[in-house]
């Protein structure tokens, strides 16, 4: 396949990469959106539950400002904050509600049904049942689709981002800021790599929760926007801040998946094995315990589990009505049947599990990096909105604003680039050794295990020197037989997870206080 070249590269296909493309996509702008997934939908939005952080009735945004700062415990970038709170209700309306028309539940009187979830002092979050995430994800797409400037490229995976201090063939350009021109990219179908040039690129890759054995993430999860980041010398921060969810459904032999925080909003109980509620013990400071700050359940959750050598908790919402159950929460329903658990007559089996990162790539208020031309939005990114944690459903809102600003802010740069082409780069030379899928797997599992015994929800600096040592030498091993191997999505996967893996140990190395959710527990050897 031979280079191509668009005016806006758009890596990700989240409510980020979306937004972003919807944007550009509506002044005309020519805009190609990869997936790494065969198919655009597979990623960390569609599986988003909850909701998206819509009004404060009536309180107003400085009462969700003082929730998301508590949240992420006082640590968050304030002009970020302000512009959440501002922009928010007026996007969400204008992009959400009148161009791609999700349908949100609405109360019998026609307004807009808002739920209220852990760490909020009020209901201001815009649902879909329990599947919100996939009802903007569908109704942005439909949106993109409909404008004739944005193509979608199912089943590629970036590989390197082109940037002009090292791909240029004039290398004349060494002397010059460094500046990104595009990525090369692995078809999947064919198993061939080529170029793809564009003034402008947007990561918009998402999070990593598959770096770890247990996660709410979608498969790509893998922190692939991080390693690119990173490898073109972008400036990264808060690697540190991992969110693990209170509540994800376990049970042996099946594969975990969320257990929305509106579950626990809307009445659910956390209850031990002896089915006593146990959060009064280490969260007595809460009026309603079950729906504090995400680190503090996760924790005490942890903590219980430990004292009595338990696999789990339980959450229980079968007090309510079934058909209710049936009708505000249809995925957990049907998911948890499908794995042999009524929740409307008994409580789902539940653990923490990787979910969010509230770190990433540097950005400014308009999804700026550190290096020129290269954009991020999303959770790939850190606008220094979470601080220390996030406040629940303000990541799809976060995305929808970044996404959106790094669009405009692209189209307007446009015009005074008009005729811009990319530098005359090196071909990609293909290497043809094959890989033993025992040593993808075996790597994969050595990488997961020890992110999630060593690197998990809490970490001592012991466990993170043992952690430092094994992912190094599984990082060299993975070197070694990636410059010879014929490439795949899971072996060019595995090299960004490692890398992104062993840049999460450094920084919590470097950070020996506990803060949200970042746990250090420094206990002897």
């Amino acid at each position: 396949m031979s280079t191509i070249q668009t005016q806006c590269l758009v890596i990700g296909t989240g409510i980020a990469g979306l937004s972003a493309a919807a944007a550009l996509g509506e002044r005309g702008i020519e805009t190609l959106v990869l997936s790494a997934a065969p198919e655009i939908t597979e990623c960390n939005t569609s599986w988003a539950q909850g909701g998206i952080v819509f009004e404060s009735i009536p309180s107003g945004p400085d009462a969700l400002a003082r929730d998301i700062v508590t949240a992420g415990c006082g640590i968050n970038h304030g002009p970020a904050v302000s512009q959440l709170v501002s922009m928010g209700p007026s996007l969400v309306r204008e992009t959400l509600l009148d161009r791609a028309a999700v349908g949100f539940d609405r109360e019998q009187s026609g307004r807009w049904s808002l739920t209220r979830e852990g760490g909020h002092a009020e209901p201001r979050i815009l649902h879909r049942g329990d599947e919100t995430g996939r009802a903007i994800e569908d109704a942005l797409i439909r949106h993109c689709r409909a404008l004739p400037s944005v193509r979608f490229v199912p089943g590629t995976t970036a590989v390197n981002l082109l940037m002009t201090s090292y791909h240029a063939k004039d290398r004349s350009t060494l002397h010059e800021p460094a500046r990104c021109f595009g990525a090369f990219v692995f078809d999947q179908a064919s198993g061939r790599v080529y170029p793809i040039l564009a003034p402008h690129t947007v990561l918009a890759t998402g999070g990593l929760g598959q770096l770890y054995l247990h996660s709410t993430n979608s498969p790509r999860s893998r922190g692939d926007g991080l390693a690119l980041a990173h490898r073109a010398g972008c400036r990264l921060m808060n690697l540190e801040y991992i969110q693990f969810h209170p509540t994800t459904f376990f049970r042996e032999g099946s594969r975990r998946f969320l257990i929305t925080e509106a579950l626990r909003g809307e009445g659910g109980l956390l209850l031990n094995q002896a089915g006593d509620r146990f959060l009064t013990r280490y969260l007595g400071d809460l009026p309603v315990p079950e729906l504090g700050p995400r680190d503090r359940v996760a924790k005490a959750i942890h903590q219980e589990m430990l004292s009595a050598g338990a696999p789990c908790v339980y959450l229980d919402i079968s007090h309510r009505p079934a058909a209710w159950i049936q009708e505000r929460f249809p995925f957990v329903y049907r998911t948890c049947l499908e794995n042999g658990v009524d929740i409307t007559r008994e409580p789902i089996p539940v653990v923490p599990a990787a979910h969010y990162h509230c770190g990433g790539i540097w950005t400014d208020l308009e999804g700026r990096t550190s290096i020129p031309r290269l954009w991020a939005a999303g959770e790939v990114a850190c606008t220094g909105l979470h601080g220390a944690n996030r406040l629940a459903s303000t990541s799809l809102l976060e995305g929808l604003i970044w996404g959106t600003r790094a669009g405009r802010a692209i189209g307007d740069a446009l015009p005074a680039e008009c005729g811009w082409r990319g530098p005359e780069i090196e071909p990609w030379h293909s290497e043809t050794a094959v890989v033993d899928p025992s040593f993808l797997y075996q790597d994969w599992q050595t990488l997961r295990q020890t992110m999630w015994n060593y690197v998990g929800l809490v970490k001592t600096e012991a466990r993170l020197a043992r952690a430092s040592g094994i992912l190094r030498e599984l990082a060299r091993g993975i070197d070694v037989f990636y410059r010879k191997a014929c490439l795949s999505d899971e072996l060019i996967g595995l090299r960004h997870a490692v890398l992104v893996a062993v840049r999460i140990v450094r920084a919590c190395e470097r950070n020996p206080r506990s803060l949200g959710c970042y746990q250090r527990e420094d206990l002897a050897i």
